[in-house]
């Protein structure tokens, strides 16, 4: 550990530990955001895995008996929620708590979550705990990377290498969370593979109090704070919001069957509210209201990209369980561990991608086409998978599936980090956090969708599937590299 004094943004105090210290040459705030991330990871990850089984398995194998394509729409639609969230967690952030003080009572609100689905039986106790996830999750998501990127000058090279082993914390986490709550969940059933997940955020919140000073003063600060005034049409707006989808569902408006497709819908209309908000705003300067416009087609492509790979939950938990042959040593591996394959490939190329766009600086290619290269990678990967549609039955080798699931992470390398970097330099500065909220959004679009597109997945046509998801996402990265110059210019400086 070295010590040294920054300027990033204003000139820091003499006591401010964030500032004052580094650690392999990046901000000693770094460690503590990495951590939280990481068991946060653990738990989301290590649920999300067994979840879709809870769901369709039939009660003699400790599941709720859902139909397959229902539980999928669910699991897909979960995780749109999710995303949806981090509005309100960017809301609380800029107008009342402050980034750092948000993801504190986020990760609170995550474990009570979890523990509602480890000791709750039934659906009562996948509505609560899925609730309870999903608005915990918005909360510390978004505020969690959005406090790293004030670590960071804008001028700052380090900062694509710093999100960059960030994301190796989310990918520990995310590794580590599935092997465990697989093993438990199969050994000792479904409410003990959860209560893991409780115990990893409870142990994240605990590092992070201990830590916490890292942060210095970073994040303490509420931005835009709420007035009387401002608060009343929101209450009414979430009282409206809730009156309506209280009647959707006893119309039968809202079902199970169609709840991805509601998300994605819902989703979709709150992003272009953002965006307009955003960019008729009073409070955004010109230049920022030009690196807005910038981030839309980055919005487009993101969203496509995880369209793709968030069917590592639904599509393909189902291809792992009834097409891959997870036998190792003559040991059978339990099929949530497809979870874990990614991860690895992250964990091992995520410190080679930070030495080399922190040693390429602002050669580095720019954003747009890192973006691009992500999304065509995601296309070609799903060619891959094409490829092993001639395997019947549950015989599909798991070495090849662990190879492409390496062209995944090398795409999410590329696509993953650099958005949460670029997102926290292009934002407004009083829409710092809800900005971030609006990158997730992007995924959150992506990720519903994985649960709406999974139910056309069959064995019986799956090159087909495989081919047509392929091509599309090839021709929108495509679209993006024509678009790259554009871009570039509107992001006005920012690399």
């Amino acid at each position: 550990m070295s010590t040294q004094h920054t300027r990033l943004g204003d000139q820091p105090g003499p006591a401010d530990p964030a500032l004052e210290h580094t650690l392999f040459g990046h901000p000693i705030g770094l460690t503590n955001l990495f951590g939280v991330e990481l068991w946060e990871r653990f738990s989301f990850y290590g649920m999300l895995t067994i979840l879709g089984y809870y769901l369709y398995y039939t009660a003699a194998d400790g599941g709720l008996g859902i139909a397959q394509s229902t539980a999928l729409g669910i699991v897909g639609a979960y995780g749109g929620l999710v995303y949806l969230s981090t509005v309100l967690g960017g809301w609380i952030a800029d107008r009342v708590l402050g980034m750092e003080r948000t993801v504190f009572y986020g990760g609170v609100v995550v474990m009570a979550g979890h523990l509602a689905l480890a000791v709750l039986p039934g659906l009562a106790g996948v509505g609560v705990g899925l609730v309870l996830v999903a608005l915990g999750s918005g909360a510390l998501k978004a505020n969690a990377s959005s406090l790293l990127g004030t670590l960071y000058a804008p001028s700052d090279a380090r900062v694509d290498g710093g999100f960059t082993l960030f994301y190796l914390g989310i990918n520990i986490g995310a590794f580590t969370g599935p092997l465990l709550t697989g093993l438990l969940q199969r050994e000792w059933g479904f409410h003990v593979g959860f209560g893991a997940a409780a115990v990893g955020m409870a142990l994240g919140l605990t590092q992070y109090v201990i830590f916490r000073r890292n942060l210095g003063t970073h994040g303490r600060e509420v931005p835009n704070p709420v007035t009387r005034a401002d608060l009343r049409p929101v209450l009414t707006g979430v009282a409206v919001a809730a009156v309506v989808a209280g009647l959707a569902i006893w119309a039968g408006w809202i079902t199970l069957d169609n709840l991805s497709d509601v998300t994605t819908g819902v989703i979709v209309i709150a992003s272009i509210a953002y965006f307009t908000v955003m960019l008729t705003s009073a409070k955004v300067e010109p230049v920022e209201r030009t690196r807005v416009v910038a981030f839309i087609p980055l919005f487009l492509a993101n969203a496509v990209f995880w369209s793709l790979f968030q069917q590592m939950f639904t599509m393909l938990a189902v291809y792992s369980d009834e097409r891959v042959d997870w036998r190792i040593f003559g040991w059978e591996a339990p099929a949530s561990w497809i979870g874990s394959v990614e991860p690895v490939w992250i964990i091992a190329l995520s410190p080679l991608f930070a030495l080399l766009w922190t040693k390429l600086g602002n050669r580095a290619p720019s954003t747009p086409i890192k973006f691009a290269f992500g999304v065509i990678g995601m296309g070609i990967a799903f060619w891959l998978f094409a490829l092993l549609s001639g395997f019947e039955g549950k015989t599909v080798p798991v070495l090849a599936v662990f190879a492409i699931l390496g062209g995944f992470a090398v795409s999410e390398l590329l696509l993953s980090p650099i958005g949460l970097a670029v997102t926290t330099h292009l934002a407004p500065a009083a829409f710092r956090s809800q900005m971030m909220a609006l990158y997730f959004f992007s995924v959150g679009i992506g990720t519903s969708m994985a649960g709406t597109l999974a139910r056309y997945y069959s064995p019986d046509s799956e090159g087909m599937y495989f081919g047509i998801s392929g091509a599309a996402a090839i021709a929108a990265g495509l679209v993006v590299v024509a678009c790259a110059p554009w871009i570039k210019r509107h992001m006005q400086g920012v690399h």
